[in-house]
């Protein structure tokens, strides 16, 4: 196994999740990586709203969390290869698929590892959230001309306006925060509406779009309200996408709008890891070549030590927050 030379401390620092709302970072060894596998040091990680229901302390949920669990959107640099590993080296700075990333160091698959290149140093790169963000634009399947309406105007929602705008299409950006719908204009947004009265955004954007409603919506938000306006405001044969992350129990559609509709429905959530790890590489790409720029889309940064407050602020959403990272060096 080859290590960064002279890199004297053998032990890292790791959150732990305790219980409902409550964390400890403690001092654990350092984990040695096997065959295939690498350690990154980490520079830091995002913090993402699928943390939220562990976080409230489910039934479900177990705790202690394992050492660094729950994070999953680290970047960092390679400080120790396994063996049979090619094609990385030590001081590698890269984006990691890992799920122990709420740490200073975590292990990964050589394959969950992806080089960044050197115009983005310096730059922070969580790389699930913005590999997903690129997946989900894959899949919407947007062109040139059409109007897409983005239901949800968070990290996601914001990329994803980034991504439409940059491919010719006519964004309306829907969401319940004036600091979001800023946020959309921002991203290029040609329309923005307010997300307060269901009929209100129905009438307001069939005005928009001369009764026509939209070729392509995307749904970003996770809960049943936004899914219901999903479908009222995509036009016959036109395509939702289903992008918001549904943890919280089964939800009810209303069959009889998407039959008549004959909507093309797509659930935009991958879980094959190749996909991810494709869906990152498109994204170092991106951001490379100025399609998208997340820089200001991180609007609250802390140090490990106070993820709880990280985790409360991407719950409670405090005026002027989008997005979240923790950052360990």
């Amino acid at each position: 196994m080859d290590t960064a030379h002279g890199s004297a401390p053998d032990v890292m620092h790791a959150a732990i999740v305790t219980g409902p709302g409550q964390l400890s970072v403690e001092t654990r060894p350092l984990p040695e990586p096997l065959s295939g596998q690498v350690r990154v040091k980490l520079e830091g990680c995002g913090v993402c709203a699928s943390n939220l229901t562990p976080w409230a302390g489910p039934e479900w949920m177990t705790f202690p969390t394992e050492p660094g669990g729950l994070g999953h959107e680290g970047w960092g640099s390679v400080d120790a290869i396994g063996e049979d590993v090619t094609g990385l080296h030590i001081g590698d700075r890269v984006a990691i698929l890992s799920y122990h990333a709420y740490a200073t160091h975590d292990i990964a698959d050589a394959a969950m590892v992806v080089p960044l290149p050197e115009e983005l140093d310096g730059q922070p790169f969580p790389g699930e959230p913005l590999g997903c963000a690129m997946n989900v634009f894959r899949r919407s399947n947007i062109e040139n001309g059409k109007t897409v309406a983005i239901i949800g105007i968070g990290f996601l929602g914001s990329l994803l306006t980034q991504l439409a705008t940059a491919a010719g299409a006519r964004v309306i950006a829907i969401s319940r925060r004036p600091y979001a719908v800023e946020v959309a204009a921002r991203m290029g947004a040609a329309e923005t509406v307010l997300m307060d009265d269901h009929w209100r955004i129905i009438e307001s954007v069939q005005k928009l779009t001369d009764g026509k409603f939209c070729d392509c919506v995307i749904e970003a938000v996770g809960k049943q309200w936004p899914l219901d306006l999903a479908g009222e405001l995509t036009k016959e044969r036109g395509r939702l996408i289903i992008a918001g992350y549904h943890q919280d129990g089964p939800r009810q559609v209303n069959m009889q709008l998407w039959n008549w509709r004959g909507l093309d429905v797509i659930n935009a959530h991958e879980r094959d890891p190749a996909i991810y790890m494709q869906g990152i590489r498109d994204a170092i790409e991106a951001v490379r070549r100025g399609k998208i720029d997340p820089r200001s889309l991180y609007t609250h940064v802390y140090p490990l030590e106070r993820l709880d407050e990280a985790l409360d602020a991407t719950r409670d959403r405090p005026d002027g927050f989008l997005k979240a990272l923790v950052q360990y060096s």
